[in-house]
């Protein structure tokens, strides 16, 4: 009969701390367990041997909580080797009492395998052996798996807190050296409350997640900002394929809003690599079916994330130069956290179906005192995602869609979703460098160019049949998009619209759509997908009115490209226009319009809006006043 009592079955094994601990010889590497899974009951006794250590390297991940043997009186004993350098372990890296190794999470586990950072021990955290003899990491298999695969000694503090966890978590006890019993609570990580920014971040950051999406969040203010907005807006089947999986994650499971059935790989399950969080995290895992954790090696291969349909990964970054190179690891020379997933994901992300990789970060640092979008990246600042790997930023401001534009469009996206009070010395910055023209318009709207009580979206008929279209607020990286339509117009359309038989557009002209104070005027676009691509936009159609404060009346005009036409896009547009204007107070829009327009006078009259019109023989234009 097999006894129950897992400390009889292997009383051999089970030792205490100190017992283990002291058999761990000088100059040897030790693994230490990850994030809130490390085992501080087997740390704490490591540094309380410390007058019998000399030179013995620490070697981790990520680890939470005290970590006493990074303190300087032990600099001779122990010297830490972090792959992320976290809040407990920055000074000691800052003051060169302990190591950084930059890495992507999905080589760590190859380092250990190669034997490229051959490991001698590991010190690891484990639920009891179950009547099998297996223990499972719980909440940390990450790199600690194949680490306590690959050492010579594996060390276990057996926690009955631990919780077990489905998927590659499992070691036997035959492959561990010494069984240490001691429970105490596992570390747990509190977010703190979502800021006003916070919450406008992951606002836009939800609008860019479509239904069947799989996604890769972090921990923090930001995935939770982003969790809430998602269950507000009523997204549907999505999954998730993460390296670390947190508190926030529990709400889209419970709401219904993650069913992870869309996936593509793996469906079913969560997939992740460890987890942080608090008690009801840990509970909420343990033993639960829906979970698969599995190590760095797989969770952040770019091969296997690419196979989740519509992959969205979600980074955070320290700043971004305005061609798009992101710093997340380094504030200058000082290191501060890692490279960790990031690459990993956001590869892997652009090689899924539909798939997107986004960055976030808040405008502004010091309490708004300098600008986390920068002209060029600060001195010693390491690039961790190049401007070659960058596809969406995103600030409090809106998002800038950088992938596959040239640098002039990258500055202009980026200097749009900064904080209003730097935009124009980025601007300057990036003239001087030859960024953008010489003589590039001064950005003048002093909030967002992404104000969503602008926007409409409405299914109309196209020439190809359903289109969606969407009205928004014109924003200076849309030059581009502006030209191709201008040029795609014909000879009537463009003499209509600017009463002269304009052959090209004047750089000067192309500005001056959305060169507009939205404190008074506005100037809009009407997009459509690219090829049904909706991070893709064509502008088929543009719109503007600009004030005159003596009258209270409002100029406008409207530029529908040719196939477009009649479709209902133009009037979509002017009620959007004049939806906006009344918010605002304008009295009445006035329009002037060649006589043989006949199509523009025919569409102003079905406004149903008219309420004068005059012609003028001296000017040959009619004059035309709705009312809002």
């Amino acid at each position: 009969m097999v006894t129950n009592d897992w400390t009889e079955r292997y009383k051999d094994k089970v030792v205490d701390a100190t017992h283990a601990i002291k058999e761990i010889k000088r100059g040897t590497r030790i693994l230490l367990g990850t994030g809130c899974g490390i085992p501080h009951h087997l740390a704490q006794e490591l540094a309380n041997n410390a007058d019998r250590m000399a030179d013995n390297e620490i070697v981790h991940l990520l680890t939470l909580g005290n970590t006493p043997s990074a303190d300087p009186k032990f600099q001779s004993q122990f010297r830490h080797n972090t792959f992320f350098v976290s809040d407990n372990i920055r000074d000691a890296v800052s003051e060169g009492r302990a190591d950084y190794t930059p890495a992507q999470l999905s080589d760590i586990p190859y380092f250990f395998t190669s034997r490229r950072i051959p490991l001698d021990v590991a010190l690891i955290q484990v639920s009891p052996p179950d009547i099998y003899g297996y223990c499972s990491l719980g909440i940390s298999v990450d790199i600690t798996k194949v680490g306590a695969e690959c050492a010579d000694l594996v060390i276990a503090q057996v926690n009955e807190n631990m919780p077990v966890t489905h998927g590659e978590s499992y070691l036997n006890v035959k492959d561990i050296d010494f069984l240490v019993p001691f429970n105490e609570p596992l570390v747990e990580f509190e977010e703190p409350e979502v800021s006003e920014r916070t919450a406008l971040i992951g606002k836009y950051a939800a609008r860019l997640i479509e239904n069947e999406s799989t996604l890769e969040m972090g921990i923090g203010t930001i995935a939770r900002a982003i969790t809430d907005n998602l269950i507000e807006n009523g997204i549907s089947d999505l999954g998730i394929h993460t390296e670390m999986f947190s508190n926030n994650m529990i709400d889209l499971l419970d709401s219904g809003v993650v069913t992870n059935r869309k996936k593509g790989i793996n469906e079913g399950r969560v997939t992740a690599s460890f987890a942080m969080g608090t008690k009801n995290l840990y509970d909420y895992v343990n033993n639960n079916p829906t979970f698969q954790f599995k190590d760095t090696s797989y969770v952040n291969d770019p091969v296997i994330i690419s196979q989740n349909r519509k992959m969205v990964a979600i980074n955070t970054a320290l700043e971004v130069d305005l061609t798009g190179q992101v710093c997340a690891d380094s504030i200058g020379h000082k290191f501060y956290s890692g490279i960790g997933g990031q690459v990993d994901f956001i590869r892997g992300a652009w090689q899924s179906e539909g798939g997107k990789a986004i960055i976030c970060l808040k405008s502004t640092a010091l309490d708004g005192a300098v600008s986390k979008i920068v002209p060029r990246l600060s001195e010693g600042a390491g690039v961790v995602t190049t401007r070659g790997d960058v596809d969406v930023v995103i600030t409090e401001y809106g998002f800038a869609t950088l992938r596959g534009r040239t640098i002039r469009e990258r500055v202009l996206s980026l200097i749009a979703i900064a904080h209003p009070k730097f935009r124009n010395d980025l601007l300057e910055a990036a003239k001087n460098m030859r960024y953008v023209f010489e003589d590039q318009v001064p950005f003048l709207a002093r909030g967002t160019y992404f104000p969503i009580e602008y926007e409409a979206e409405r299914d109309l008929e196209g020439p190809e049949g359903q289109i969606r279209v969407r009205v928004r607020l014109i924003r200076p990286d849309d030059a581009d998009r502006i030209k191709h339509l201008f040029y795609s117009l014909g000879e009537e359309s463009i003499f209509f619209r600017f009463l002269t038989p304009l052959k090209s557009l004047r750089r000067q002209t192309l500005q001056e759509f959305y060169y507009v104070d939205q404190d008074s005027d506005i100037s809009l676009v009407a997009a459509i997908p690219e090829n049904g691509d909706p991070d893709c936009e064509k502008i088929v159609a543009a719109g503007r009115y600009l004030l005159n404060p003596r009258t209270n009346q409002a100029e406008f005009a409207l530029l529908v490209q040719d196939e477009y036409q009649n479709r209902g896009i133009g009037t979509f547009l002017l009620t959007q226009m004049m939806r906006i204007a009344k918010s605002k107070g304008v009295n009445a829009f006035i329009a002037y319009v060649h006589p043989k327009n006949v199509p523009m006078i025919d569409f102003i009259h079905r406004t149903g809006k008219l309420i004068e019109s005059k012609l003028s023989i001296e000017d040959d234009q009619y004059t035309f006043i709705l009312r809002l």
